[in-house]
C-alpha cells in the first residue's frame, strides 16, 4: 500500500478551456428576447427580467434605484403584503437590483410552482402602483439611513471618489446630497418607469431546470402583452480625463480614516483589460495580496484593503479602497503608493504570478459552477455584445501573461500624477 507523503504538494492541473452550458435563443409571441441555459438536477429555475434602466439613465440622483425598489411595492391588484405571502406561500423568492447599467427583477421558484407565482411576477414588472404613501415611507426610511451613513468615513470617501471621478454631470458620478431626497417627486418615479421599464426594453433570461413548458408558461403571461415602440434615447457624455486630484474631507473625532484611490480605466471591450485583472490581483485582489501582506499583516495598519477593477458599458475605473487607524493614515498612504511604485518599476517574480494565475483560476472555476452561475457570466458578457468566448480569452490571458507585460502595464495605467485619492477622517 503507497504511503501519502503529506510534505508533497498534490499536483496543479490548469484549466484550459471552461465547457459552458449551451446558451439557447428564442422569442415570445410579441418578439420579446428570451435567452435560457438548461442545467441542473433539481427543478429549481431563476428568471431575469433585464431592463436598461440604471443609474446611466437617471435624470437626477436617486431616480433610476428608487423606482426599482418600488416596484414590490404594492401594484395594480395587490398589496405589498399579497405580492411577498402569494410568493412565500410557493416557496419562490422575488428580488430586485438597480445597477450601473441596467435593473433587473429575478424571480426563483421551483418549475411546477411557475405558473401560480408569474402572476404576482407579471404585477411587480408591468402595474407598479407607485402609491403616494409607500413613496413616502421609503424616503423617509432611506434619508433617515443616509443621515446615519453621513456620519461614516467609509460613505464619505465612496461617494466623493465617485463624484470626482466621473463629474457630477456624469451619470456615474451623480451622488446623492439631502436636497436629492426632498426634491425626488412620485411624479420622477412613475415617469422614469413609463419610459423605460417596457417590455420592448427588457431581455429575459432563465436558467436551471428549463422546459418546453417553462417557456410557454412564460410566453403566455408575457408574450401577449402589446409592445411599444421605445421613447428614449441613451445618454451620451464625454469621458472625464484622469488627472491627479487630492480630497481630504475632515471628520473630527474619527477614530478611522477611510482611503479610496484610483482612476479611469477600460472596461471589458479593451484588449488590456484581463491583464489589469491579473495585475490588479497581484496588488490588492486576494488575501494574499501585495497590499494585504504589507499593510495589514506587516504593518498592521488595518484589517482589510483591497482593490478593483470596475468594468461598467461607457466606463471603467481601478479603485483601491482600506479604512486605517487615523493616526497611521500618512503612512498607510505611504506604503500604498509603494506598492503601486513597485508594480512600475520592477517584474513580479514567476512564484508570485504563478499563485496569482492559479488563484484566478480558481475564483473562475467556481464561478463556472452551476446553471445560475453560468447564467451570471451570460449576462456580464451579453450586455456588452459578447459571448463565452469572452471568457475562454480571459482563461488564455492569465495563463499566458508574462511579468513584462504586467510591468509595462503598470507603467502605462498607473502613474501617481493620474491618480484620485479621497480621504475622510484625519490627515
Amino acid at each position: 500500500m503507497e504511503v501519502l507523503d503529506r510534505k508533497i504538494a498534490p499536483k496543479f492541473n490548469q484549466v484550459e478551456t471552461i465547457n459552458f452550458l449551451q446558451t439557447k435563443q428564442t422569442r415570445l409571441d410579441n418578439g420579446i428576447e428570451v435567452n435560457y441555459i438548461n442545467g441542473g438536477s433539481q427543478e429549481i429555475i431563476k428568471i431575469d427580467f433585464i431592463f436598461n434602466a440604471g443609474n446611466w439613465y437617471n435624470p437626477k440622483p436617486l431616480v433610476a434605484s428608487t423606482t426599482n425598489k418600488l416596484l414590490k411595492e404594492g401594484t395594480k391588484n395587490y398589496s405589498a403584503f399579497e405580492i411577498a405571502d402569494g410568493i412565500d406561500q410557493y416557496g419562490a423568492f422575488l428580488e430586485v437590483e438597480n445597477r450601473f447599467d441596467n435593473s433587473c427583477i429575478t424571480l426563483y421558484t421551483l418549475s411546477k410552482h411557475l405558473k401560480s407565482v408569474l402572476p404576482f411576477v407579471k404585477e411587480v414588472v408591468l402595474y407598479p402602483a407607485f402609491s403616494k404613501n409607500e413613496f413616502d415611507i421609503y424616503i423617509t426610511n432611506a434619508f433617515e439611513k443616509f443621515k446615519i451613513d453621513q456620519e461614516k468615513v467609509s460613505f464619505l470617501a465612496r461617494n466623493q471618489f465617485n463624484s470626482s471621478l466621473f463629474g457630477n454631470d456624469f451619470p456615474y458620478g451623480k451622488v446623492a446630497t439631502e436636497d436629492s431626497y426632498k426634491d425626488l417627486t412620485l411624479n420622477d418615479i412613475k415617469e422614469f418607469h413609463s419610459k423605460f421599464y417596457q417590455l420592448a426594453n427588457c431581455k429575459i433570461l432563465i436558467s436551471g431546470n428549463v422546459t418546453e413548458t417553462s417557456i410557454n408558461e412564460l410566453n403566455n403571461f408575457f408574450g401577449h402583452e402589446h409592445i411599444k415602440t421605445l421613447s428614449f434615447t441613451s445618454n451620451i457624455f464625454n469621458i472625464p480625463k484622469n488627472s491627479k486630484q487630492n480630497i481630504h474631507i475632515e471628520k473630527e473625532n474619527a477614530l478611522q480614516s477611510a482611503i479610496r484611490i484610483g482612476k479611469l480605466v477600460p472596461n471589458k471591450l479593451h484588449p488590456d483589460y484581463f491583464g489589469l485583472k491579473v495585475l490588479n490581483t497581484v496588488l490588492g485582489g486576494y488575501f494574499g495580496s501585495r497590499l494585504m501582506q504589507n499593510i495589514r499583516e506587516d504593518k498592521g495598519y488595518t484589517y482589510g484593503i483591497g482593490s478593483g477593477i470596475v468594468s461598467m458599458k461607457n466606463a471603467g475605473y481601478f479603485f483601491i479602497s482600506t479604512e486605517v487607524g487615523s493616526n497611521v493614515t500618512k503612512d498607510a498612504l505611504k506604503e500604498i503608493y509603494f506598492e503601486l511604485e513597485r508594480l512600475q518599476s520592477e517584474e513580479i517574480s514567476k512564484n508570485e504570478l504563478d499563485l496569482v494565475k492559479n488563484y484566478m483560476l480558481g475564483q473562475f472555476l467556481d464561478s463556472c459552477d452551476g446553471a445560475f452561475k453560468m447564467a451570471n457570466l451570460f449576462e456580464s458578457a451579453d450586455e456588452y455584445g459578447l459571448n463565452f468566448d469572452f471568457y475562454n480569452q480571459y482563461i488564455h490571458t492569465i495563463k499566458n501573461i508574462t511579468p513584462k507585460t504586467l510591468l509595462e502595464l503598470g507603467v502605462k495605467y498607473f502613474n501617481q500624477n493620474d491618480l484620485l485619492e479621497v480621504v475622510a477622517g484625519k490627515l
